[in-house]
């Protein structure tokens, strides 16, 4: 563990007491309707690095111009703006039938229906132009693989295809355990993290499996009340290292990166966007283009910010008082 660097119970515990304060104060996660600034900001950061760990050049200030407007900004090959656009509306899709879906958590949290209509959303666009190269006509975006896929780095080998329908039926049962794995007090990022893990060991499409690992996993976290899980491109390294010790059994790494991301997304964009302006909130949610996480610690800690330190260590404030923060250091450089 880095120096200063929360241990992993300690995050787990923070995961836990955020989302006991979102179910409680502000009644869950937000729908699109109420906050679709906010998921559009989650959407956008998501397109962008989950395909960015497959290799892809667009920058944010393009995928959000290319979601948003459809124009392609910038002179990347075609390829790379239809991995994006593919995974932005598999993305939409994947939030909008997850928060409208009831809440579900018994049979039918996810579906292989579902998982390979999120393939199907996409890898059809990128397909329409970058067909993968061995693929059969029995293999198109939604189709589950008919080869078999050469040993991972790390020694992991995914099962022969004629393997994989029947094991995403048992993948599928398992994700609809998961709230009663979590009520019986197992930590649920593990939990998470099992099921993404497993899902990547079978490899179910030729290609494109990471980016669909992705979005089923995080089709299973909104639908139990979780935030998504962005995995940004700087995480690439410490993610297929976490993913290859839990191909050994141990999901601990890969359950803290989940759970870091869970606690990232909800102190970003959704804690300060449901929270009024008097609502205490952990400051690095009420970070901006002005103020640095570490500029409001500092002002905390000197008394110009009015903030609480909660039991674990953690700074807490409002929006109201940020502004009030800002307008004193305005007046202090004018005065």
């Amino acid at each position: 563990m880095a120096r200063g660097r929360p241990s992993r119970a300690t995050v787990y515990t923070r995961l836990d007491a955020q989302m006991d304060e979102l179910r409680s104060r502000f009644g869950g996660l937000p729908t699109p309707e109420e906050s679709e600034y906010v998921w559009k900001d989650i959407w956008h950061l998501e397109a962008h690095h989950s395909t960015a760990l497959e290799g892809n050049t667009l920058v944010l200030r393009e995928v959000e111009a290319l979601l948003d407007t459809g124009r392609a900004v910038g002179s990347k090959p075609l390829k790379e703006y239809m991995e994006v656009k593919g995974y932005g509306d598999a993305a939409s899709w994947v939030y909008r039938e997850a928060l409208g879906a009831g809440g579900r958590t018994g049979a039918g949290l996810i579906s292989v229906t579902d998982v390979r209509h999120i393939h199907h959303l996409a890898m059809s666009p990128v397909w329409g132009v970058a067909p993968h190269p061995e693929a059969t006509d029995a293999e198109l975006p939604g189709s589950f693989r008919e080869h078999d896929i050469h040993p991972f780095e790390g020694g992991m080998t995914p099962p022969a295809w004629p393997l994989v329908g029947s094991m995403m039926e048992s993948w599928a049962d398992k994700a609809s355990g998961i709230t009663a794995r979590v009520s019986a007090g197992e930590p649920p990022a593990e939990v998470a993290a099992a099921l993404h893990n497993e899902f990547e060991r079978i490899h179910p499409f030729i290609d494109g499996n990471g980016r669909t690992g992705r979005l089923a996993l995080n089709m299973i976290l909104v639908r139990i009340g979780y935030p998504p899980v962005v995995i940004l491109k700087a995480q690439r390294p410490a993610y297929l290292r976490a993913m290859q010790i839990a191909d050994r059994g141990d999901m601990g790494p890969l359950g803290e990166i989940l759970a870091r991301g869970m606690i990232d997304n909800l102190n970003r964009f959704i804690l300060p966007n449901v929270a009024g302006p008097a609502k205490l909130v952990p400051i690095a949610a009420l970070v901006d283009s002005d103020l640095s996480l570490v500029a409001l610690r500092t002002a905390a800690r000197r008394g110009r910010l009015d903030a609480h330190q909660s039991s674990d260590g953690q700074w807490l404030s409002t929006r109201k008082a940020v502004e009030e923060y800002k307008k004193s250091r305005r007046q202090g450089r004018s005065g």
